[in-house]
């Protein structure tokens, strides 16, 4: 069995989920603006896009200066406290124990700043066991370039054709393909109404983040293949 050496996720959507803080803080803004709530279900695909577009998807109607100003108070306390309805997704806590147990290198690779992304991994008391964390500020191109994933395994001294990378975007499945991993797409993450992560052309697929650790499980198990050919399964 080719070995695998390491394990890399995309932050939000994937590895935690953060929508609902998001979610907490657009509702505080519109009761400031004296709008009602927004559904959760109507946010939460935005959140894979960054804060502007939260913003841009509960706040339509009001001019784009407004928006930035909304944004800017949006993000400076969610920097602030990043961790209050987050949490890892079902099932990644157990996962990243058995990658542990069975000595395979874990790290992040987000698009997401480091100013809010260090703050996760501590309140989640996963800083010293996560093996590497890239952000933006630490590539001069983000995903779907796959510069992050070649700084991951350059840090953790793995190689990427023997690396797994998940995410819930077509972007990080494009990037993971790019840098010659095997790519899981995450079927859970934030996706758009009616988009098929299977269309990404990754090579496995879940569709609830507790099938990421038998996946790998039988994969270890069976032998995983590296020799760079698709595979799709889903």
């Amino acid at each position: 069995m080719s070995k695998l050496d390491a394990v890399f996720f995309d932050l939000d959507g994937t590895f935690i989920d953060s929508a609902p803080d998001f979610h907490r803080l657009v509702n505080q803004l519109r009761a400031q603006e004296g709008m009602q709530p927004i559904a959760y279900a109507a946010l939460r695909p935005s959140v894979s896009h960054g804060g502007a577009a939260v913003i841009r998807s509960a706040f339509p109607e009001l001019s784009l200066s407004r928006q930035e100003q909304l944004l800017s108070w949006m993000l400076d306390e969610y920097a602030a406290n990043p961790v209050v309805d987050s949490q890892l997704f079902p099932g990644i806590q157990a996962l990243l124990n058995w990658l542990e147990a069975h000595e395979i290198t874990w790290g992040i690779v987000t698009n997401k700043p480091a100013r809010y992304s260090q703050p996760i991994l501590e309140a989640l008391k996963l800083t010293q066991r996560c093996h590497t964390l890239i952000c933006p500020e630490d590539v001069s191109r983000t995903k779907p370039d796959p510069e992050g994933l070649f700084l991951a395994c350059q840090q953790t001294r793995s190689r990427c054709e023997h690396s797994l990378y998940v995410g819930d975007h077509e972007r990080d499945i494009v990037a993971g393909r790019s840098a010659g991993m095997r790519t899981i797409a995450a079927g859970y993450g934030y996706l758009e109404l009616g988009e098929d992560p299977l269309s990404w052309c990754s090579d496995f697929a879940v569709d609830c983040s507790q099938q990421l650790l038998p996946l790998l499980d039988s994969l270890t198990s069976i032998g995983l293949s590296f020799s760079g050919e698709n595979i799709h399964k889903a």
